[in-house]
């Protein structure tokens, strides 16, 4: 299979670069891979399409502020992306400059904080932070949220809110899981008083996340690697579902993600570690019967899961439906719920 049978054309004005006015005021397509059918609907009729007795499985990770600008020494202008906080003191950064820092070099971010270049780990530098505070307390006072490249935009204080979802809590994504971002309070009282259970698990969303595959050929692609997390609480009210006939679905990729990752071999274990998996047609998933997703990039592994999931054939159509429908796409934009084909 090849990169670029997952190529389709967007036109620019479909990229939603900021969120609509109310968490669920999207709207949302039915992808029903059982039947091939595909069905407009708006978001705040999702209760409608589930049954009591069913779960929704959502992503708890809270993003950080993890975009940061500064400067070298030599009075060079670097910006920076925080991929992951490996300690209280250090972690692994993306950086652009005109030169690339050399371990030893200081750097200041935002006028007021220091990290001691340590090396580099792949194209990631190690940093370690003024010890005065923790990376995550630098981040929260210094930092930007890190909104995706292509809303090609700077942050803005509504985004600290927005570019979050309600239920957010265990900090550590540099992305959003977007599929999330569409459920208020309100969304998440409706599904839970038709008798819809929910379970939580925890993914870091990483921002290779928005990386295109590069490589023709999708065997050649190494897929980057992202902390998570099963509870056992989670996995008990799967089994629970199961039992009673209900069907698990997993709000976002990065919970079908995690949980499929927990269950390579047919059984979903609790605990966690880090995933790479690199899901593409023909892909036997074992958990997850239902997904909630948004519009993904062309030639990206995410579209490449959602057209594992509910057949390829037909989620391209779906795309081609979505463009000729004026949604819109990408993390600020519409929802699709899919229904997983065979």
């Amino acid at each position: 299979m090849k990169t670029s049978d997952f190529e389709y054309s967007l036109p620019d004005d479909l990229i939603a670069r900021h969120p609509l006015a109310e968490r669920g005021a999207s709207r949302l397509l039915h992808v029903d891979g059982r039947c091939a059918r595909l069905e407009d609907r708006g978001f705040n009729a999702l209760p409608d399409l589930f049954l009591p007795g069913d779960l929704l499985v959502f992503n708890d990770t809270r993003v950080i502020k993890a975009r940061l600008y500064g400067e070298k020494h030599s009075g060079g202008k670097v910006e920076a992306l925080v991929e992951r906080i490996v300690s209280d003191h250090e972690a692994l950064l993306h950086i652009r400059a005109s030169k690339s820092p050399k371990p030893g070099s200081v750097l200041l971010f935002a006028g007021a904080v220091q990290a001691l270049v340590l090396g580099r780990e792949g194209d990631l530098f190690r940093l370690a932070f003024d010890p005065a505070r923790t990376v995550l307390e630098w981040l929260e006072h210094y930092g930007e949220m890190p909104l995706p490249p292509y809303l090609n935009r700077a942050a803005e204080a509504a985004d600290d809110t927005r570019y979050q979802t309600v239920f957010a809590r265990d900090p550590g994504a540099v992305a959003a899981p977007t599929a999330g971002l569409h459920f208020d309070e309100a969304m998440l009282v409706a599904l839970r008083e038709i008798g819809v259970a929910s379970a939580f698990v925890t993914l870091h969303v990483g921002a290779g996340t928005f990386q295109p595959v590069r490589a023709e050929n999708l065997a050649e692609h190494h897929m980057h690697s992202e902390r998570y997390v099963i509870p056992e609480a989670t996995v008990a009210a799967i089994a629970a579902t199961r039992a009673s006939g209900g069907r698990v679905g997993a709000v976002g990729t990065t919970s079908l993600r995690a949980l499929e990752s927990a269950a390579r071999d047919g059984t979903l274990r609790p605990g966690g570690g880090e995933t790479d998996l690199f899901i593409t047609p023909g892909y036997h998933f074992n958990v997850v019967d239902r997904l909630v997703t948004n519009f993904h990039l062309p030639r990206s592994t995410l579209l490449m899961l959602v057209c594992a999931f509910g057949g390829m054939e037909l989620l391209l159509r779906a795309y081609s439906h979505a463009v000729a429908e004026h949604y819109r796409f990408f993390s600020y934009g519409d929802a699709m719920l899919i229904e997983r084909a065979g």
